[in-house]
């Protein structure tokens, strides 16, 4: 059962809000997407069919790439500013610290176990990326919620609009050279209403046009070459 959300040491409850955080929750939402499909993709890839490994080892690779830079600009960033500004979230502050230490241990299994089965694409060498891809989901059941029921609204009353900023930029960072569109399609498929929120909200009118003429056609290419259709 998760601890009870609190408000900035001092705060009261209807204080105004200092920034919108919902972004932490939509990026969350790519996570257990793309890491709770990941098992189903490989167990596609038929024995030896390396071209196809590869299309799903790369599509893993990314995803970890984004969750070891959520979690690193957290650490390097927002603990030490709850730290500091709500001092009365500092349970669910080390509890997150435990939780991003758990985790890392299951992705970093996994960004190990990858390049054999990208190599091969044999059973024998998939067996370990999905043993640590169950540790990974398993961590994320756990810490995901938790982090959005406890530390997302302690955010919304201590954090700037600046410092969201930031955090989006550090993870925008991690996406790979030529990712982009795929990464942005995923992001889309993973909210609730396929992303149209999210397009209007995080991306001017050029670049949603972009998408619509260029970004959706690469990214249904990228997912017909994911599934192995």
């Amino acid at each position: 059962m998760p601890a009870t959300p609190l408000p900035p040491s001092g705060a009261l409850p209807e204080a105004p809000k200092t920034c919108d955080a919902s972004g932490m929750v939509e990026i969350h939402r790519l996570f257990r997407r793309g890491f709770g499909e990941a098992p189903d993709l490989i167990r596609r890839v038929r024995t030896g069919d390396t071209a196809h490994a590869a299309v799903v080892a790369t599509q893993l690779e990314t995803l970890s790439l984004g969750l070891h830079a959520h979690h690193e600009g957290e650490d390097e960033r927002l603990w030490p500013a709850l730290d500091e500004r709500a001092p009365s979230c500092a349970a669910h502050v080390e509890r997150m610290k435990a939780q991003h230490a758990e985790l890392l241990v299951h992705l970093s299994a996994m960004d190990r176990a990858l390049p054999a089965w990208r190599a091969s694409a044999s059973a024998t060498d998939a067996a370990p990326v999905l043993a640590a891809l169950d540790g990974v989901n398993a961590a994320i059941a756990v810490h995901l919620p938790d982090e959005e029921t406890n530390i997302v609204p302690v955010m919304e009353h201590t954090i700037t609009e600046a410092e969201v900023e930031w955090f989006s930029e550090h993870g925008r960072k991690s996406i790979p050279k030529g990712q982009m569109w795929q990464q942005l399609g995923e992001i889309l498929a993973a909210q609730p209403d396929g992303g149209d929120e999210w397009l209007h909200k995080h991306m001017p009118a050029p670049g949603r046009l972009a998408w619509r003429w260029i970004g959706r056609r690469k990214y249904a290419a990228h997912r017909v070459a994911l599934e192995g259709r």
